[in-house]
C-alpha cells in the first residue's frame, strides 16, 4: 500500500518522485483516496541485495529474503540485462511466508560494464542502478591514475549519472593540491574532485551534500582506494569490513565481495562496490563523444569529416588536446566498436589484419632478398 506512511518509509531508502509515480501506476493506487489499498497484496520494496539465488529486499524498516519469479529473471536476461542493488521491484508473499519478486520497475538509470572473453563473446554486467551520483573513489597513493579515471567518468556519464571523484589519503601525500587539480580539469563543469582523509572525521561532513533524503550514492573505484572506509564513515557504523593495503606498493586487497546498500547518517543512501578489475564501458562508440565533448567540439573544426586525430592535415584536434586524453578517446572508441560487432564480423576483421600482416611480412623478405 503507498499511503503517505509507506511513501515516507521509503524515502529513507531513496524513493523519490518520478519512482514513486511510477510505482503507484503498477499498484493502480494513482488517483486512489489516501488509504485506498491496492488490488492485491503487491509491495514496493529495494534490491539491496543480490545472491546467485535470493536478493535481499528492503522496506524501509527490515530485509527480506526473496527469490524472482522464473519468468522475470527469463524476460531481464533475454533483454541482456539483470536485478541489480538499487532497482525498485513489486513482490509479495505466498502462503508460506516466502517472498517473490514479480516486476521490476523499469530503472531511471544503470551503471553497467561489459566482460569480453577474448574471443566471440562480450557480456554484459549491471552494476547498480538508480543512483543520483557516482562517488569514484582513487587513493592519492600508488593508486593515482588519471588514465583510469577518465574510464571512470565515462562510465558514469554514459549513463546519465553525477560523477563526484573523492581522492583519499590527502593526508599521506605532499602534492595532494596539485594531484586534486589534475583530477578536477578531467570532469565537467558543476562536477567536482575533492582530496579527503577518508578516516578524518570532517570528511562524513564534507560529503554529506550528496547524501540527503532520497538520494543514493554508489561507491566505485579499485579495491584499496578506500571505499569500505568511507562507505563506514558516511553510515556511521563499521558495516563494511576493511583491511590495510599491501606494504611497498599500496595495492589493495578484495575486502567487499559483494554490492551492498547501506542507509547513510544523513538520511540518504549507500551502495559499496567490490573493486572492479577491469572497466570496459558499456555503450556505442557515439556516446563518447557527450563525455569527451571537448575532443568532439573541435572536431568540428578538423579538415576531414572522419578525422582520426592521428596523422591526418588539417586536424583541428591534435594540439588542441592532451595526447593522454586523446589516446584514452581513441582506446575507448576502439573498445566500443569491438564490443558492438557481431562474431561474423569480428572474424572478418581479424581475417583482414591477418593478410594485412602476411603482405608486411612478405614485403620485409623480399627487401631482405635484395639487400
Amino acid at each position: 500500500m503507498l499511503n503517505e506512511q509507506t511513501l515516507e518509509r521509503l524515502r529513507g531508502i531513496g524513493l523519490a518522485g518520478g519512482m514513486a509515480a511510477q510505482a503507484a501506476v503498477r499498484l493502480g493506487t494513482a488517483g486512489a483516496p489516501a488509504g485506498s489499498p491496492p488490488p492485491r497484496a503487491i509491495a514496493l520494496l529495494r534490491v539491496a541485495e543480490v545472491q546467485r539465488e535470493t536478493v535481499g529486499l528492503h522496506d524501509g524498516e527490515a530485509e527480506h529474503v526473496a527469490r524472482l519469479l522464473p519468468a522475470l529473471r527469463a524476460e531481464l536476461a533475454a533483454q541482456a540485462d539483470a536485478i541489480a542493488v538499487g532497482d525498485w521491484v513489486l513482490a509479495e508473499r505466498n502462503r508460506f511466508e516466502e517472498w517473490w519478486v514479480a516486476e521490476r520497475l523499469p530503472p531511471c538509470n544503470q551503471l553497467a560494464r561489459r566482460l569480453h572473453d577474448g574471443r566471440d563473446k562480450v557480456e554484459r554486467v549491471v552494476i547498480v542502478s538508480n543512483v543520483d551520483t557516482a562517488m569514484l573513489v582513487m587513493g592519492l597513493d600508488h593508486d593515482f591514475n588519471l588514465r583510469r579515471l577518465e574510464r571512470y567518468v565515462a562510465l558514469v556519464r554514459m549513463a546519465g549519472v553525477l560523477p563526484l571523484v573523492v581522492l583519499t589519503k590527502a593526508d599521506l601525500v605532499p602534492d595532494a593540491a596539485q594531484r586534486r587539480d589534475a583530477a578536477q580539469a578531467l570532469l565537467p563543469a558543476g562536477c567536482l574532485a575533492l582530496a579527503v582523509n577518508a578516516l578524518g572525521e570532517a570528511t562524513a561532513a564534507q560529503l554529506a551534500p550528496w547524501l540527503g533524503p532520497g538520494q543514493t550514492v554508489v561507491m566505485l573505484g579499485s579495491s584499496g582506494a578506500g571505499k569500505s572506509t568511507l562507505t563506514n564513515a558516511l553510515v556511521g557504523a563499521a558495516v563494511q569490513r576493511t583491511q590495510a593495503n599491501r606494504t611497498g606498493d599500496s595495492r589493495g586487497r578484495h575486502t567487499t565481495t559483494a554490492r551492498v546498500l547501506h542507509r547513510a547518517a544523513p538520511g540518504g543512501c549507500i551502495i559499496d562496490t567490490p573493486g572492479l578489475r577491469t572497466l570496459r564501458l558499456d555503450g556505442e562508440a557515439g556516446q563518447l563523444a557527450q563525455v569527451f565533448d571537448d575532443i568532439a567540439e573541435r572536431a568540428r573544426g578538423c579538415r576531414f569529416r572522419d578525422c582520426r586525430h592521428e596523422d591526418e592535415p588539417g586536424c583541428a584536434v591534435r594540439g588542441a588536446v592532451s595526447e593522454e586524453r586523446l589516446r584514452t578517446w581513441g582506446k575507448l572508441q576502439r573498445e566500443a566498436r569491438r564490443d558492438t560487432m557481431t562474431a561474423l564480423e569480428r572474424k572478418a576483421q581479424l581475417a583482414v589484419w591477418k593478410a594485412r600482416s602476411r603482405g608486411a611480412r612478405a614485403r620485409l623478405q623480399a627487401k631482405r632478398a635484395e639487400d
